[in-house]
């Protein structure tokens, strides 16, 4: 994204630029209050990779006479599109005849597997010339069969929704959301949809994804983005909403990575470059990401990284429920679970992950998980305990866990995460497909760092709401006050003794049986509970103080 309405858009073959503005143009020509907020991504004479320019009308923050002329003698190779006027400004600029063509309602070549097509925009109403050209367009860009539509400035208008479900069903639209009003109509500024206007309009035209644009670039006609996420959220129009992505998922993926999150924005980047870097074998995957009230910069990394986002308020929040939601949510075959704050080790971690079941091995693979340098030792020896160096394809068992894995589409369809158990719903969905006759496979080599950075009671807490679940999945296991005592008598020791004989990392005996102590405090209420969880007891579970 470049701001305003201006994108740059790479497709194997042609690199689009659609309304760039890179200057300040609108501050030096019209009105010196209005200048650009966000800075300028780059300079038009750094552009060398053009190969085509889609402008929608003649406005100076979209056909920017400080932009497009030094664009396009850094790209010699470019070709300019847009209407008429557009057409006439470009050729007082200087710009060859050659080079410039007017954007026609018909779809025009671009590469291979590339067109375009012009359809009509009310900026604020829609207007046409005496021989029928439209003096300010959108555009819809086809690509392998799928479509995006880059709206430009428009209104909404009946002719506009017929002409768009005309062409086809449309993946993502560039909507503008900054809506008229008086004040900026004093100003000379049009507006173009509301928030809720543009939300309704991606309904009316079935999208599956919906780009917010014309929201950041002068104070007063910007929007505010929590502002947009907030409606998004309330309305739940039945498409993700992304702002600033740097990546845009087109088509049905293979594989959905499923991601919960709740103030994540620690590893949150890091996991999805890590994902981002996957060498996978013609794997093409997609994120889906189910958020219940971040507020720590979360939402905005992940529209960054084209994620679909998925909202879950706190007062319906369950592990099982959210995790249905993001699996409604995907297109996936397969679907990976992880944690928001666990990073795969290599590029080789998804296609590793999902191979058992693209090979029919199981229906549901789990992999390794790792401590980092600063997960507490006594976890790290849980983790080496229940994720061992050795794979096992099929495993005997039904022991799984979902900060790592993959599950195919239909044995999750033929089942779904029980949405009210405290915790272990992977197991429980797992205890059900070995009891079926289904498999389960554990990936050795399928890594992830597994980071959980909790206080004490943060502790205490997962290992007592886990332990809760675990008399619904295995109620035959009681586990009295004296097994509690001596489970950590003997875990601290263990755990001491093999701290000792490492030289690098060698933890305190406090930091041990803290940790202890709160896994087996912790485990020893939850098997003593019994009840449906209160609203104030799942703020207690699952969120952090």
């Amino acid at each position: 994204m470049l701001g305003q309405s201006g994108c740059r858009l790479s497709f194997p073959g042609a690199t689009i630029y659609l309304d760039p503005y890179l200057s300040n143009s609108v501050q030096e020509l019209d009105a010196p209050d209005l200048n650009r907020l966000p800075p300028i991504p780059f300079l038009p004479e750094e552009v060398r990779d053009a190969d085509h320019v889609l402008i929608t009308h003649e406005h100076i923050d979209h056909c920017d006479p400080h932009t497009l002329p030094k664009l396009a003698q850094a790209s010699p190779q470019a070709h300019f599109y847009g209407p008429q006027p557009v057409v006439e400004r470009l050729l007082a600029w200087g710009i060859p005849a050659a080079r410039i063509h007017l954007a026609r309602e018909s779809w025009q070549e671009l590469a291979p597997k590339l067109r375009f097509c012009a359809t009509p925009a009310a900026h604020p109403e829609i207007e046409r010339d005496a021989a029928g050209n439209l003096a300010c367009v959108g555009f819809v860009l086809e690509y392998d069969g799928e479509r995006l539509y880059l709206a430009g400035d428009t209104c909404v208008k009946q002719e506009i929704i017929d002409t768009l479900k005309g062409l086809g069903a449309i993946h993502t639209a560039f909507l503008p959301v900054n809506e008229h009003n008086f004040f900026r109509g004093r100003r000379g500024i049009i507006g173009n949809m509301s928030v809720r206007e543009a939300f309704q309009f991606g309904q009316e035209i079935g999208l599956k994804q919906l780009v917010a644009v014309h929201w950041d670039m002068f104070a007063i006609n910007a929007v505010d983005p929590d502002e947009i996420r907030l409606v998004h959220q309330r309305t739940k129009p039945g498409f993700s909403l992304l702002l600033n992505p740097t990546l845009i998922h087109l088509g049905k993926a293979k594989v959905s990575i499923i991601i919960r999150t709740l103030n994540e924005a620690r590893y949150l980047e890091e996991l999805l470059l890590a994902i981002a870097w996957q060498n996978d074998q013609g794997i093409h995957a997609e994120v889906v990401l189910v958020d219940s009230g971040s507020t720590d910069g979360t939402l905005e990394i992940a529209e960054k990284h084209g994620c679909r986002i998925v909202h879950i308020s706190r007062d319906q929040f369950s592990f099982g429920r959210s995790l249905n939601m993001g699996c409604e949510a995907a297109e996936g075959e397969i679907l990976v679970i992880t944690s928001g704050h666990c990073v795969p080790v290599d590029p080789h971690w998804l296609q590793r992950l999902c191979q058992p079941i693209l090979d029919d091995q199981a229906q549901y693979s789990y992999g390794r998980q790792i401590g980092g340098p600063e997960s507490h030792f006594s976890e790290c020896r849980i983790f080496a305990k229940y994720y061992p160096e050795v794979s096992k394809i099929p495993q005997e068992g039904f022991f799984c866990n979902n900060a790592n894995s993959a599950i195919k589409r239909e044995a999750w369809a033929r089942q779904r995460f029980d949405e009210e158990l405290t915790g272990l719903e992977d197991m429980e969905l797992a205890q059900w497909l070995v009891r079926t006759g289904g498999k389960l496979a554990y990936v050795a080599d399928a890594s992830v760092f597994h980071y959980h950075n909790e206080n004490w009671a943060q502790v205490r807490r997962r290992f007592e709401r886990e332990a809760i679940a675990l008399q619904k999945i295995m109620p035959q296991l009681h586990v009295g006050l004296l097994d509690t005592i001596r489970y950590i008598i003997t875990s601290v020791f263990k755990d001491w003794c093999a701290a000792k004989k490492q030289t690098v990392h060698q933890p305190g005996l406090r930091n041990i049986f803290l940790y202890r102590w709160n896994q087996y405090i912790g485990s020893w209420k939850g098997n003593h509970e019994h009840r449906k969880l209160s609203n104030a007891e799942k703020e207690k579970y699952f969120f952090p103080q």
